[in-house]
């Protein structure tokens, strides 16, 4: 069983994945889980240190740090996402 996370460490959470932050899903054990690589957007982190996302999916689900295994979105993959189909660098 894990043990409620400290009140610093929800706040570095918070401080670490405020809302709006991209990230990527590798892998979760939730029946109801995204599949390993959606993106999501942050809403919010709630006092236990979990961390809500909206998925590309369109679906809405935590993701428990140290549970879960996910990663902030890298600038290349904001830049490859946002670039005009077409324009090559």
């Amino acid at each position: 069983m894990n043990r409620m996370p400290s009140k610093e460490q929800v706040e570095y959470i918070r401080e670490r994945y405020p809302a709006g932050t991209r990230v990527i899903l590798h892998a979760m054990g939730d029946p109801q889980a995204p599949p390993p690589g959606t993106g999501g957007t942050v809403v919010y982190v709630d006092d236990a240190g979990q961390i809500g996302v909206r998925w590309d999916s369109g679906s809405s689900l935590a993701l428990i740090p140290g549970v879960d295994s996910f990663s902030r979105e890298s600038a290349q993959e904001k830049n490859k996402l946002r670039r005009p189909q077409g324009a090559e660098r």
